[in-house]
Formats: structure tokens, C-alpha cells, sequence
């Protein structure tokens, strides 16, 4: 029969197995959130994350074997590491990667990655077995902590993503967990402290390991802000953490950029180039006007151009984050940019995925402006698929016209190409466009539509500043090391083949031929 204190210890015990495998598992998603952040293809780093997470886990309890005496002072200890490790690692990485060469950022990752899986794999077998040396049976241990764990792995995720992530950051997320890891093992210190040697020595490097963790909470995401600002050419003036990506707002004189995870999607400067071939060409085509749809364009820029066409009656604007849509209606710069387009009265604004929406949506268009982030990782990738497309088709209406923002045939020339044969392998009629937009370079565009596209019958019945229809001509023109017959090492043309849901091959192309830009 256990006594009071033995009773009080062993309890603490499985409430210690449930929080630390809470941090734990919070520990393990940041990491890949931090990975598909600062190394991009969300898909390929939580899989390496979270391997290496496992793998770490799997070294540390085969490595807890050897710590049979002093369970509480290793747990305490092991405790101070992960807080420590832990904590400052999304510091440690930003800085890494606005300071260090290339490439580094990804094996200081994996590296914290692996430690603290490891770290945490030892957590587990030693908290069993001091319950067990209190008194309490094997079994009854074991299936109590191991309770503990798995039902905390799940608040863990929940709260890394519905809470911790939208509200603190990464960089406060992570001091904030390491603090908790830290109140744990101060805890444990305490309440075994009567059979601890030099108890006093072990309150103080914790007490250390916390002002230090303090610190960060406190100051670490303005410190992190300026290592991330060596990242981007302009001054911050707006940063957040959505549920959905990092948004940056920078700002230098009248240039205005809007970047979503690290990747710019207009400059103030020259955005118009780009914003007018999306839509005038697209607009000019199509025989009505009436319906028109925007898959993605959540900063409303797109609309601005849109809004210049009094025959349209509605703009269905389908953008999957409403933090895009939110800062487009509330930050001056934006507004200023756009006009206030997203508040029109013609603007009807969804937060849904484009995917989700098209498969739900009974609404026939006359035009489908496709202006989505580029296919870096699964759940982007299936916006570029031969479905997706098909989809797309389908809700057009019989002389509509479609216009799809496919990434540079300069940088990615197999990607555009890719992109361009999936779109004309639903049956679309196409024409393949690119253009000049000096903040990011040279940007293609495919025109799709269910009849012949003849770009020198159109006529731009708007005002534009930089398009026109003897310009539109010379944007089909590509040069020798950007059309689509890419050829391979052995001379031979490479074959474009669609890109589908079953086979997602425009990620690894992308990944591929983005490596050095």
C-alpha cells in the first residue's frame, strides 16, 4: 500500500508523462512547420521531420537502458535540455538562416530535430521506471504512462495548430513549451528533493535555464524580426502567423511587397504588369462578362483590374486564408493598392479551398482568373493537376475564357510547360504568354479556352498602362532556352507528360529547377 507522498509522487508522475508528451509533440510539428517555412515543400519536411523526430525517440529509449540510478536528478536533466534545445531552436534557425551559407539550415534542423526526439525517447522508459521504484506495479505503470503520452500527443497537436501557431509565432511557441518543459522537471525536483544530493545546485541551473527561456518569451521575436528582416531587401512593416502561412508586408519608399512563406507576390512598383496580363487577355477573349471567378487573388489586386469592366455582375473571390483577404481590407498600403476592391458591392469574398470549391459549386462563369502560390507542395500541387483543371473547365460556360498564373518558364521551364500541357490536356484550346516584372522576373501565363484562341483579334476596351494589343502579340514569342522543347542530356526532346493527383510530378520538378533562384 502506498503511502500519502508516494501516492502524491506517482500521480504527478502520469500527469509529468502527459505534459512532456504534449511538448513533445509540439516540439515535433514545429519542427516541420519550421522546415516547410524556411526550406519550402511542406509535404518532404514534416516527412523528414517527423522520421527523424521517431528515429531520435527510438536512439533515446534504447539509450535509457543505461540509466538504472538517479532516475529523478536524469529526468531533471534530460527536462532542462529539451527546454533549453527546444526552446531557442525556431531562434536558432531564423538566425542560422538569415546568417549562415546556404544549406546549413537544413542540417541545423534535422540536427535539433534528432536531439530532441532523442531527448524525448528518454523521458518515458525513466518516468515508468521511478513509478514502479515508488511502489506502483510494473503494468499498472507502464499502461498509466504510457496513457499519459498518447492521449497528450493528441492535445499537443491540437493546440500547436488551432492555437499556439496562430497566436504566438514559432519563435514564442517554442520558449513558451520549453518553459513548460522546464516547470515540469522543477516540479519533479521538488517534490523528490528530500532523496536529491545538492538539491540547491540543481534549483539554480534551472532557475538559469528559465530567465534565459524568460528572456526569449519576452524579447526573442523582436530579435528573431530582425533576423528575419536580413531576409527580405525592404523593412518589415506587417508580419503574421495565419493558419495557413507566414504573411510579410514590407515597404521601402513607394515599393510596397506582400510575401507569403517567403515568397514575393507583387511589388507596388510593377505589379501592374503582371495584374494586367492575368486578366485583360482573359477578359478580351471571353464572349460575356458576366460571372467571373477568382481562384486565389485574396490581396485583391487582381479585382482592382477586374472592377474596370461595368458589364460584370458578380466576382466570386476564393481565397483560402481570410488573414489574406482581412489585411487586404484593413492595411492602408493595400487598400491604397487595391482600391478597396474586396468591399464592392459585385465582390463576393470565400475563404474555401479552390479545390473543395469547384468540386461544390453549381455556378457557371463567363471568366476563371487562376491566381494560386506555386505548386511547392501537395496540397498546392493538386491545384495544378489535370483534375483541378477539368474541374475548372466544367464551370465555364461555352465562350468563356480562363487565364492561369503558371510560374516563370525562365526559372522553371519544364514546370511552365507542365503546367501548360496539363491545362490543354482537358481540352482546352491554349496560348502560352509570358512577361517581364522586374521585381521577380520573367512570369508565364497560360490563356485557355473552349474555342481557338486568336490573340490578334482581341480588343482591350479598358485602360491599361503597360498592355496593349501589339504588346499582347510579341508576349508569345519565347526564346530558344524557354519554349517547350527542353532537350536532355542525350539530345533527345523531353517529353512533357500532365500532372495529376496520381502522379504529382510538378513537385519535384519545381523543387528541382527552383534549387538556385
Amino acid at each position: 500500500m502506498l503511502n500519502e507522498k508516494a501516492v502524491k509522487q506517482s500521480h504527478f508522475i502520469y500527469w509529468a508523462s502527459g505534459i512532456v508528451s504534449i511538448c513533445g509533440i509540439i516540439f515535433e510539428v514545429l519542427f516541420g512547420a519550421l522546415g516547410s517555412y524556411i526550406l519550402g515543400d511542406g509535404v518532404k519536411q514534416y516527412t523528414l521531420t517527423i522520421s527523424l523526430f521517431l528515429t531520435g525517440m527510438g536512439i533515446g529509449a534504447s539509450l535509457s537502458e543505461k540509466v538504472l540510478k538517479h532516475l529523478v536528478i536524469a529526468f531533471v536533466y534530460i527536462e532542462f535540455m529539451v527546454a533549453l534545445i527546444g526552446g531557442f531552436s525556431s531562434f536558432i534557425m531564423f538566425g542560422i538562416t538569415a546568417f549562415s551559407p546556404a544549406g546549413s539550415d537544413a542540417l541545423v534542423l534535422y540536427l535539433i530535430t534528432l536531439i530532441v526526439g532523442a531527448l524525448t525517447g528518454v523521458e518515458l522508459p525513466i518516468l515508468i521506471r521511478k513509478a514502479n521504484e515508488i511502489g506502483v506495479s510494473l503494468n499498472r505503470s507502464t499502461a498509466r504512462v504510457l496513457f499519459s503520452d498518447y492521449a497528450g500527443g493528441l492535445i499537443g497537436g491540437l493546440l500547436f495548430a488551432f492555437l499556439l501557431r496562430p497566436q504566438l509565432g514559432m519563435v514564442k511557441t517554442a520558449f513558451l513549451v520549453g518553459l513548460i518543459n522546464l516547470t515540469v522537471a522543477m516540479i519533479v525536483l521538488w517534490l523528490f528533493r528530500k532523496e536529491i544530493a545538492k538539491v540547491t545546485v540543481h534549483f539554480v541551473v534551472g532557475g538559469v535555464i528559465a530567465v534565459l527561456l524568460l528572456l526569449g518569451l519576452l524579447f526573442g521575436q523582436a530579435m528573431a524580426l530582425t533576423f528575419e528582416q536580413k531576409l527580405y531587401q525592404d523593412p518589415i512593416i506587417h508580419m503574421e502567423d495565419s493558419n495557413y502561412q507566414k504573411i510579410v508586408v514590407t515597404k521601402d519608399k513607394q515599393d510596397v511587397r506582400l510575401y507569403l512563406n517567403g515568397g514575393l507576390q507583387f511589388s507596388s512598383i510593377d505589379e501592374y504588369r503582371y495584374h494586367e496580363v492575368l486578366v485583360h487577355p482573359t477578359m478580351a477573349q471571353a464572349e460575356k462578362h458576366n460571372q467571373v471567378l477568382v481562384l486565389g487573388g485574396g490581396d485583391g489586386v487582381a479585382v482592382k483590374e477586374l472592377l474596370k469592366y461595368d458589364d460584370i455582375q458578380q466576382i466570386t473571390v476564393v481565397d483560402l486564408d481570410p488573414a489574406v483577404v482581412e489585411l487586404a481590407n484593413n492595411n492602408s498600403h493595400l487598400l491604397e493598392l487595391n482600391n478597396g476592391a474586396l468591399q464592392h458591392d459585385k465582390v463576393k469574398v470565400m475563404n474555401q479551398d479552390a479545390f473543395n470549391f469547384l468540386e461544390e459549386a453549381d455556378t457557371w462563369y463567363d471568366v476563371i482568373i487562376v491566381d494560386l502560390p506555386d505548386p511547392n507542395d501537395e496540397s498546392l500541387n493538386k491545384l495544378y493537376t489535370k483534375e483541378f483543371y477539368s474541374l475548372a473547365r466544367n464551370h465555364l460556360v461555352p465562350g468563356g475564357a480562363m487565364m492561369v498564373q503558371a510560374t516563370s518558364p525562365v526559372f522553371a521551364t519544364e514546370v511552365y510547360w507542365t503546367i501548360s500541357e496539363t491545362i490543354a490536356s482537358t481540352g482546352f484550346h491554349t496560348e502560352n504568354l509570358h512577361v517581364d516584372v522586374p521585381s521577380f522576373g520573367n512570369w508565364g501565363f497560360v490563356l485557355a479556352s473552349r474555342d481557338p484562341v486568336e490573340l490578334s483579334d482581341l480588343e482591350f476596351s479598358v485602360s491599361t498602362r503597360f498592355l496593349t494589343t501589339e504588346v499582347l502579340q510579341g508576349l508569345t514569342l519565347f526564346g530558344k532556352d524557354e519554349d517547350k522543347h527542353i532537350e536532355k542530356d542525350n539530345g533527345r526532346i523531353k517529353e512533357i507528360k500532365p500532372n495529376t493527383l496520381i502522379d504529382p510530378r510538378l513537385i519535384q520538378i519545381y523543387e528541382k529547377e527552383w534549387e538556385y533562384y
